[in-house]
This record gives C-alpha cells, structure tokens and sequence, in this order.
C-alpha cells in the first residue's frame, strides 16, 4: 500500500474513533433515560416447573446448548453447540458415550393420539448428525442419525440401525438392527456392512476424545484466553504489506535447526 493508502486507512480509523467516542458522549447526556441493553438470558441448563437436567459430570454440553427440564445426559456423552434438549411435558434420556451434534432438537411428546406415553429415549454410543430433530422416539445402541434427519412420534431404531442423511422417519417406525433406511419417507435400502457397524462405534469414540478438547478449552479462565491471543498475535505471520500499513514489527520464532544426520535429502558436508 502506497502513500495514498495509508494516509486513507488512518482517518478512516480516526473517523470510527470519533464516532464511538460521540456515542459514549450521547449516552452520558442521556443520563437516567439511557436505553439499557439486556444482558442475555440464556442458561445451558435449566429447570422448568419441578423438573431439573441430570448430566453427569464427565458429559459436555457446549455453551449455547440448551438442556432444559426432565433431561438426563450420561457419562461420556456430549451435546453440541446450539443444540436444544427440551424435556419439559416429558422426559428426555441420553445415555453414554453418546453425541448429539450441532444445533440438533431433542423433544418429546406427552402422549400420541392412541394416548400412549412418548419419552425420547437415545441408547449408548449413539451418534446423531447435525440439525437432527428427534421427536418422542427412541434410538438403540450404537445406532447412527444422519445430518437432517427427522424422526417423529413413536420411532424406534433398534441397535446398529441406521439413518440416513435428510431422511425422514414416519411415526411408529421401526428400523431394524444393522439396516440403512433413507429417503422422505424413509425406507428400507440395504443391509449395514461391517466396516460401518465398527464406522459407527468409532464415530462415538472420537466425539467423546474430541468433546474432552472443547471442554477444556470452554473451562479455561479469561486472563488465559487474553495472554493465548497475545502469543498469536506476536508470532503470527502477516502480510508484510499489511503489517507495515500498520505499522508493526513482528518477531518470528526461531527455526528448528536438525543434524545433517536427521535430514536425509542433506549429504554430510565434507570435513576440512
């Protein structure tokens, strides 16, 4: 960037200074009839009449998640950013080792036209996709619900029964254990093969190690957070057009430097 450019960046930067100084100055002036801007009310977990969520204290459940009323989430499991788990006219159980990934919707019903009962019951090692709505029904062990699936009142998917993506599940459903079912509506496509039953098991494994890495990034206190940003920002590689519009010098870390003997591509440099 030439002359021209820089002195264009500066008073535009002067400008937005300027201007969220004026706003503060307004709001001073205001005084007493300053509009207040709420603070956000959202809770992750939250009880609703006499009901409380039950997670277990080795489960993840993302900030921006909502795990609300008679819900129970067991050891291992996690449920992801933006996901709702609304038990409120009904329960809601996930067992372990499950994942239930982002902005997913778990409801129930509190009961069907035949006035049966209808819980959403999810088993253990359960992977369900993103922006999976499950609606009063029940998903076996080990079981797999593909991205955009719908699963309405009264569906069952025995253990090792599959779905998939953007299907939709008509009420009262039963897919059997080790089939495939898709399309709207859902119907029978083919038998699970072997590789995907132990693709499912492993989907669960690596969704419970992966969850353990955002909780302990989510748990980690602000004054950590701040001095990680400044770490990257003084090791970080810009543009250097960039960088000397604003100004900034950057230190670079320092290379590994290896032995000649670990670096194949390097002959032995001859000895004088």
């Amino acid at each position: 960037m030439g002359t021209l450019g820089r002195a264009i960046y500066t008073v535009g930067f002067w400008i937005r200074e300027t201007g969220q100084a004026i706003d503060r100055l307004g709001c001073r002036l205001q005084g007493n009839y300053l509009f207040q801007e709420q603070l956000s009310r959202h809770r992750t977990l939250m009880n609703i009449f006499d009901k409380v969520p039950n997670v277990h204290k080795d489960a993840f459940v993302a900030p921006g998640a909502s795990v609300i009323g008679d819900v129970q989430v067991g050891q291992g499991s996690s449920i992801w950013y933006g996901c709702v788990l609304r038990g409120d006219v009904n329960s809601i159980h996930v067992g372990s080792g499950t994942n239930i990934q982002d902005n997913s919707l778990v409801h129930v019903a509190k009961s069907n036209l035949s006035g049966k009962v209808l819980p959403t019951i999810i088993g253990d090692n359960v992977t369900i996709g993103h922006s999976v709505v499950l609606h009063g029904c029940t998903v076996g062990d080990e079981a797999f619900v593909g991205m955009g699936a719908v699963l309405l009142d009264g569906v069952v998917v025995e253990k090792h029964g599959m779905v998939a993506a953007g299907a939709l599940v008509r009420q009262n459903t039963r897919i059997p254990c080790g089939e495939v079912w898709g399309g709207n509506p859902a119907k029978f496509l083919r038998k699970l093969t072997e590789e995907e039953v132990a693709f499912i098991s492993q989907s669960a494994t690596n969704y419970t190690n992966l969850a353990q890495v955002h909780a302990v990034e989510n748990a980690k206190p602000s004054d950590e957070i701040e001095f990680e940003k400044v770490l990257r920002k003084k090791f970080a590689h810009r543009d250097e057009e960039y960088d000397s519009m604003l100004g900034v010098v950057r230190e670079v870390p320092p290379e590994l430097i290896l032995p000649d003997s670990v670096l194949p591509d390097k002959s032995p440099k001859p000895s004088n």
